[in-house]
């Protein structure tokens, strides 16, 4: 065995960095031992798949913006950084002043208005263990965050229960917590409390236009897409019984990470918070409608984009983009991931498994969230500067190459404002990670200043299918 084999035919010799680390015995250094070979493709998905990746290439191309090499944009000084991190502050201080700040997620969208949702669940699943209540809080809040794409500046969504009328991600997240209670995602009459594949799969556009209020007065951004979204949630989820269970539920995810058993004494169980977006992201890559594929363009980029791949849902990138200045090993070259549901999904999805007894660790692996609020207050509060203004006026799709830089600028200046954050609150990162800045916090500073400047709507005009914006 020998460092350019490993063991491995000899014939055939491999080109993983790790292999080729090996010294004469054929010892490999275990930092990258398992580093995937992105000369190949499944490789290069799997890197492409990682928040390591999403920060380094988005702090590369602030790194680039800074030196004054992108021809879109420009970065304001250490002043708009410090004024965007106080702003910040001022509006956590306002939200938050009666105690702690808890994680940016779908769970906070259930409880607007001042209505604890989350309990009225609990009550209607009655006398259940730990794990089923976990199941059904996770079937919900997948099928939720799949949903929360934005609902543009027209539509509105009314609670009877309540008399409260709500708009935007507050509307959509209670629109889509009644859907569920009422058992539109169950394919089970004796279970409406689930979401499943076969109702998935059965999912009928009108029928979640009707759920959601949607009318000719009222319209709903991207209803179309949503809804095959969902339906193609319910194919994968049937596909990957392993993962999943046999019914196919988002729920099956709990015992798929934590085990089929469970731990004896909750408190013992530990999970990363990067193992369970990596599990969303191997089980559900082929969901996405974009077709961003690891082979579907050349390495260089230089062939055209969209062009077909091999149709391989294990490579799919989905929330991944093409940007000309990002360089990367192999088959990775020239890709910018952002996996902004994906990870939206995965906050939401750390109160769950906590509320069940798992310690959840590494939270601060996960990136900011790069969308139009967080997004829109670093246009706003004069962080990042388009070039010409108008860009500020054209329409823009999600995969132009304005877009992906503005948005990996956000995932890169976030983690600089975080910090200055906490330096402003006095407060360690232990105590105010990047998942407590974002709810406290940039997304709310966001939704603020666009309500001053331009009655809510975003800095940006973004075509939207309903699936990443």
């Amino acid at each position: 065995m020998s460092g350019s084999n490993y063991g491995v035919d000899p014939e055939r010799p491999t080109a993983n960095p790790g292999v080729l680390s090996a010294d004469a015995e054929g010892h490999v250094d275990p930092a990258i031992e398992f580093v995937g070979d992105t000369a190949h493709p499944a490789g290069a998905a799997a890197f492409l798949r990682t928040t390591q990746a999403v920060r380094s290439r988005a702090a590369a191309l602030l790194a680039r913006a800074r030196a004054g090499e992108s021809e879109w944009f420009t970065i304001g000084n250490d002043d708009a950084l410090e004024d965007t991190a106080r702003t910040v502050a001022e509006v956590t201080r306002d939200r938050y002043a009666w105690g702690p700040i808890p994680y940016h997620s779908r769970w906070r969208h259930f409880e607007a208005g001042g209505v604890n949702r989350v309990a009225a669940l609990d009550q209607l699943l009655g006398d259940v263990t730990a794990r089923q209540r976990a199941r059904a809080h996770l079937d919900l809040v997948l099928v939720s965050v799949l949903l929360d794409a934005g609902a543009g500046p027209d539509w509105h969504y009314f609670e009877a229960t309540s008399g409260q009328r709500f708009t935007r991600s507050e509307g959509l997240g209670i629109a889509s917590f009644h859907a569920f209670t009422s058992g539109l995602f169950s394919s089970d009459p004796a279970h409406p409390l689930q979401a499943d594949a076969a109702g998935l799969r059965a999912l009928v556009t009108d029928r979640l236009g009707d759920a959601f209020q949607v009318s000719s007065v009222n319209p709903l951004v991207g209803l179309a897409g949503r809804a095959t979204l969902l339906r193609r949630l319910g194919e994968a989820m049937q596909e990957r019984p392993e993962v999943f269970g046999d019914d196919g539920r988002p729920g099956g995810l709990f015992d798929a990470l934590i085990g089929p058993y469970g731990p004896a004494a909750p408190p013992t169980a530990e999970i990363a918070a990067h193992d369970i977006l990596s599990l969303l992201l191997e089980s559900l890559s082929g969901i996405w409608p974009a077709a961003n594929a690891i082979d579907s363009i050349a390495a260089d980029g230089s062939d055209a984009a969209g062009a077909i791949g091999s149709g391989d849902p294990a490579l799919a990138l989905g929330d991944c983009w093409r940007h000309r200045a990002v360089r990367g090993p192999g088959l990775t070259n020239g890709w910018m991931p952002f996996h902004k549901l994906s990870q939206w999904l995965t906050y939401s999805m750390l109160e769950p498994f906590e509320w069940a007894g798992v310690k959840v660790r590494h939270v601060e692996a996960l990136t900011a969230l790069p969308e139009y609020r967080n997004g829109g207050l670093l246009i706003d509060s004069g962080l990042i500067v388009p070039r010409s203004p108008a860009f500020l006026q054209r329409s823009w799709k999600v995969g132009d190459e304005f877009i992906v830089e503005w948005r990996a600028l956000t995932v890169a200046l976030l983690d600089e404002v975080a910090a200055r954050v906490r330096r402003v609150m006095e407060l360690s990162e232990e105590d105010l990670p990047l998942a407590r800045v974002l709810e406290g916090g940039t997304w709310a500073a966001g939704r603020v200043m666009a309500q001053r400047l331009r009655e809510g709507a975003p800095p940006l005009r973004i075509e939207s299918d309903g699936t990443v914006f």
